[in-house]
């Protein structure tokens, strides 16, 4: 799983993000870019376009939905099927796909903003029993980040 939660576990509001980190973009990028990743119909629907250089799969209940450049499924057993080949799929959100995922999650990439934020969706609250952080990264605030952040790597025990 690959996520930017703030210290509330906030995700976003109204289907967008309510921060602006553009470092964490490029590690998103960095990190997803030739891989599966999965997500919910609305994540998708946040884009401007398909992220280029990555397989799209979209989880959605409606079964008329279709999306240029990506594959629709409707089920997250279904998506991971799809991404069986792939050494590292990545589950980019929203807040349910999260929830359904960490079961089968072996790893959580997280950008962790140190602030709280009125939200409508939220990251799973990560259980340190089942989790051990085993990378973090801090960076500050600065002419481009508004907020301090840490780049945190949990493995699964």
């Amino acid at each position: 799983m690959i996520a930017a939660a703030a210290e509330n576990n906030a995700l976003g509001k109204e289907n967008d993000l309510v921060w602006h980190l553009p470092d964490d973009f490029k590690r998103f990028k960095k990190l997803t870019t030739g891989h599966h990743i999965i997500m919910g119909r609305k994540t998708f629907e946040s884009f401007p376009q398909a992220l280029p250089n990555r397989t799209h799969i979209i989880i959605t209940r409606n079964k008329d939905y279709k999306a240029k450049g990506a594959v629709v499924v409707h089920s997250l057993e279904r998506a991971l099927e799809i991404a069986k080949d792939d050494p590292q799929p990545f589950i980019i959100g929203g807040g349910e796909i999260y929830k359904q995922a960490l079961p089968y999650s072996e790893k959580i990439e997280l950008t962790r903003v140190h602030s709280e934020f009125e939200a409508d969706t939220f990251f799973p609250k990560i259980d340190n029993t089942n989790w051990e952080l085993v990378n973090e990264e801090f960076h500050p605030t600065d002419e481009k980040h508004k907020y301090a952040f840490t780049y945190l790597t949990y493995e699964r025990r």
